[in-house]
């Protein structure tokens, strides 16, 4: 087994000192004696002792960001999906951390009100991608893109609860099925008698470059974002 880096030091020794004494109570320089280093190491990896407590919201957001930029999916909605998968894994690969930071949010205002505003960066990136896949700057189509961001994030966080009080010993599959219901909200059903369902929306192409690609999906059956 491969000795634990620095940064895990650091992490491991605070949850226990927060287990231990309390969030409050337990000072960085508490943290950097618990594991054996000192505070130039702990300033080299965390800004605060609130910063070991969340994961690297920055470099996740930059892989999502990346994620979604290469998408290779069809519609909207699919290449959100994939994302919002990456997010949970992540979780997922964190393990007892992700545990315990769930329970330490839980009892402190001030960490619970920091989780509120990383999950606000989110969906504030889902809703700046889906507004420019849609093409579409007017008020109806910014408030669809707020409202399928939202959607998609209330899923994700729905999923991720449950995971982290015990109830779900399948996350990635209850999010993919989250993802579907959501998709589910903005797609258009397929009427009662078979006929067409049509939904018109406001895009930045011309109508003989879009009638191609709306031949190809009426024929395929895919949905439209």
């Amino acid at each position: 087994m491969s000795k634990p880096s620095p940064r895990d030091r650091l992490a491991q020794a605070a949850f226990d000192l927060f287990d231990e004494r309390g969030y409050d109570r337990a000072t960085v320089d508490d943290i950097t004696e618990r594991a054996g280093l000192g505070r130039t190491t702990f300033f080299r990896y965390y800004r605060s002792k609130e910063d070991v407590i969340f994961p690297d919201h920055d470099r996740l957001l930059a892989l999502v960001r990346d994620r979604l930029l290469t998408s290779g999916h069809a519609t909207t909605l699919a290449a959100v999906s994939g994302a919002v998968r990456l997010v949970l894994l992540q979780y997922l690969d964190e393990g007892d951390l992700a545990l315990r930071r769930y329970a330490l949010t839980s009892k402190v205002p001030a960490l619970r009100d920091r989780e509120i505003a990383s999950v606000a960066r989110y969906q504030r990136l889902f809703r700046e991608f889906i507004t420019e896949q849609m093409s579409d700057s007017h008020e109806s189509g910014s408030l669809r893109a707020e409202l399928m961001a939202a959607a998609v994030v209330a899923a994700h966080n729905h999923v991720l609860r449950r995971w982290l009080r015990g109830e779900s010993a399948n996350p990635v599959g209850e999010v993919d099925a989250a993802m579907r219901q959501v998709t589910g909200l903005f797609t258009a059903p397929v009427p009662a008698d078979g006929g067409t369902a049509v939904v018109a929306f406001r895009v930045g192409q011309d109508l003989a470059t879009l009638l191609p690609e709306l031949q190809r999906l009426i024929g395929s059956g895919d949905g439209l974002p």
